[in-house]
C-alpha cells in the first residue's frame, strides 16, 4: 500500500512499500545523505556539529581538527612601573636626605626625615632603595611625576619622528656630484634623520668593492664632525652601505664655527683708500694748494 496525501498524492516526506522491499521517500534519501556527510566529518576532525534537522551528532568530540581556529590565548596585561616610595611607605628605619637644591643633609631617623619634609611642605621620597642606607630626597612628588610625564612623552616623539633616509649613488660619480652628495647627506641630519648612504654597483663594477669603501669613507670625512657611524659600510649583495647618525653637539659646533667665520670677515673689511695728488702723494684733509 502507498501513503497518500489528503489530495490524493504521493507525500514526499512518507516511505513506501515495493512488494516486500521498503524504499525511502527523496525527502529520507537526502537526509540520510546530510547525516552521513556530517558525521564523517565529525569522525575525522572530532567537532561538535549541528545538523540541518537541529541535533548534535556527537557530544564527546573534542576540538582537534588541524583547519580549526585556534583560540587566542588571553595576555596579560603589563604591570604597571613600580613606584618610589615615599613618606610613610619607607619603612627602612634611616635615610641619608637630600634637599631639594641636590645637598646633603645626612643621614636621619626616617620619622624625622619625614617631619622635616612636612615642615618644608614637600615629600620624602625614596630615589636609591639599594644603597645602604637607602637614599631620600625632599621633592614635590606630584611635580616629579608630571616632569617625567612630559619627559617620556617628549621623548616619545623625538623617537616617532626619527626617519631613515637613503642617499645612493653609483661608484663613477664626478668630484662635484660627491659635494652635492654630502651636501644632502649633512641635510637630512640636520633634520634629525639617520641616513643610508648607499653605492650601487653594476655588472663587472662589483669586483672592485674598494671603490665604493673609499667613496663612502671620503664622504664620512667631510661629515665626521656632525655625524657618527651606526653602522659601517658593508657590501650586501651589490650595495654597499653604511648608515650615519646625526651628531647634535657637532652640528651646534659648526654652526658657531662658521658664525665666527663670517663676523670675523666682516669686521675685516679693507680701510677705504686715500686720494693722491697730482705727485703721487696722499692729499690731507684742509690743505690747501698754493
Amino acid at each position: 500500500m502507498m501513503g497518500r496525501s489528503t489530495t490524493g498524492s504521493i507525500s514526499l516526506g512518507t516511505d513506501f512499500v515495493a512488494g516486500s522491499i521498503r524504499v525511502p521517500s527523496p525527502a529520507a534519501r537526502m537526509t540520510a545523505r546530510r547525516t552521513d556527510a556530517i558525521r564523517g566529518m565529525v569522525e575525522r576532525q572530532g567537532v561538535p556539529i549541528y545538523s540541518a534537522i537541529g541535533g548534535v551528532l556527537s557530544s564527546t568530540a573534542r576540538l582537534t581538527g588541524s583547519s580549526l581556529r585556534k583560540r587566542r590565548s588571553k595576555v596579560p596585561p603589563k604591570p604597571p612601573p613600580p613606584q618610589p616610595r615615599i613618606n610613610e611607605r619607607i619603612r627602612v628605619p634611616e635615610v641619608r636626605v637630600i634637599d631639594e637644591e641636590g645637598q646633603q643633609v645626612g643621614v636621619l631617623p626616617t620619622a624625622d626625615a619625614i617631619a622635616m619634609a612636612r615642615e618644608r611642605d614637600v615629600d620624602l621620597v625614596e630615589v636609591s632603595g639599594q644603597a645602604t642606607p637607602p637614599v631620600a630626597r625632599l621633592m614635590d612628588f606630584g611635580r616629579f611625576k608630571y616632569e617625567q610625564s612630559k619627559k617620556e612623552s617628549e621623548a616619545r616623539k623625538h623617537q616617532a619622528k626619527t626617519r631613515l633616509r637613503e642617499v645612493r649613488m653609483k661608484p663613477k660619480i664626478d668630484v662635484h656630484d660627491i659635494d652635492f652628495k654630502t651636501r644632502t647627506v649633512e641635510k637630512l641630519l640636520r633634520q634629525g634623520d639617520k641616513v643610508k648612504v648607499t653605492v650601487m654597483f653594476r655588472g663587472r663594477e662589483i669586483t672592485h668593492p674598494q671603490i665604493g669603501k673609499n667613496l663612502l669613507d671620503r664622504i664620512f670625512d667631510n661629515l665626521e664632525d656632525v655625524a657618527t657611524k651606526e653602522k659601517d659600510a658593508a657590501l650586501e649583495g651589490r650595495h654597499m652601505s653604511m648608515i650615519l647618525i646625526p651628531d647634535k653637539r657637532g652640528i651646534a659646533a659648526r654652526d658657531r664655527a662658521a658664525q665666527a667665520e663670517a663676523e670675523a670677515q666682516n669686521g675685516a673689511a679693507p680701510a677705504a683708500e686715500e686720494p693722491e695728488g697730482e705727485s703721487g702723494e696722499p692729499v690731507t684733509a684742509g690743505a690747501s694748494g698754493d
